[in-house]
């Protein structure tokens, strides 16, 4: 029976533990993982622009002797040309798996009802499973865990926040969101979160102040303008920059590193000079994207 990954929600604590060290492993000994998509095409199809995604998807399958079929609904004129559950349905007739960057979850959840493969979420409105698995795999490799560690997001509630919070309460790592007012996030995928963190003694805590982040391990920032939104940069900067992740937030919180999914703005949500800095974490989190990514690939497409 066929594994899709959508969001890790409905996974087990030891199911992501697990996960997790297979992507430590496929990171550490890349050549005993170099045939596992042998013989295997993968399908990426994309309705949204991508830099970190499509190539460390492109790369990464490759890495595994697999093959990838890059699909850009956009120039490629496909919008609307037919039903997703028929676009799913084809590409299921030829791919072993289907990897889908897309604006709707809804979307996903007709891929995965129509396609007899498994569908890899690759970015949604709701979640962003493969980002945060990649950033738990970097908070493990700098600290040696994920359990007791504290993580605080910081700035517009959004898709990565959702699946950091999950993929944290899974490894047992504290979550502090610090959002501000009107920007919180999904209160539903929250209380997702927390039935999660009930059980692996996870703290969740949200707040509109920085001082809830004081004491966290890692502060986490994203863009404040999602894409496709079209509000006026003024307006946004209004309301964010107080929440701008900086030298001095750093040192009033304490956290060790900072982190990022990218894009990044330079001096917006975040300071360039902290990205440059030794506490930025950033370059190692792209780079665990392909590595998280072949651990999901391997387990799902060899379950």
């Amino acid at each position: 029976m066929k594994q899709d990954l959508l969001t890790f929600a409905g996974w087990t604590p030891d199911a992501m533990k697990n996960l997790l060290q297979l992507a430590v492993e496929i990171k550490q000994a890349p050549a005993s993982y170099s045939n596992v998509l042998a013989g295997k095409s993968i399908v990426a199809l994309f309705e949204k622009p991508s830099l970190r995604t499509r190539v460390s998807f492109d790369i990464g399958i490759n890495k595994l002797g697999g093959h990838m079929v890059y699909l850009d609904v956009q120039s490629g004129k496909l919008a609307g040309r037919e039903d997703a559950v028929d676009t799913a349905a084809n590409l299921a007739c030829w791919a072993d798996a289907i990897v889908a960057r897309v604006f709707s979850h809804e979307t996903l959840e007709t891929f995965s009802k129509a396609a007899n493969v498994p569908v890899i979420n690759a970015l949604c409105d709701k979640y962003h499973p493969c980002q945060g698995l990649a950033d738990y795999l970097t908070m493990f490799e700098r600290f040696g865990k994920t359990e007791g560690l504290t993580m605080a997001y910081v700035g517009d509630g959004n898709n990565v926040t959702h699946s950091l919070l999950i993929v944290g309460a899974l490894l047992g790592c504290n979550q502090v969101v610090v959002t501000p007012e009107g920007h919180e996030a999904s209160p539903e995928i929250v209380a997702q979160a927390k039935a999660i963190a009930e059980k692996t003694g996870v703290s969740i805590v949200e707040s509109t102040e920085l001082s809830a982040a004081n004491g966290a391990d890692v502060i986490y920032a994203d863009t404040w303008l999602s894409m496709g939104d079209e509000t006026p940069l003024e307006v946004i900067k209004e309301k964010f920059m107080p929440y701008q992740v900086n030298e001095a937030l750093m040192e009033a919180t304490g956290a060790s590193y900072v982190m990022h999914c990218q894009p990044a703005h330079r001096d917006l949500e975040i300071t360039g000079s902290l990205i440059d800095s030794d506490k930025s974490l950033l370059m190692q989190q792209a780079e665990n994207r392909m590595h998280g990514q072949n651990a999901i690939l391997t387990q799902l497409l060899n379950a």
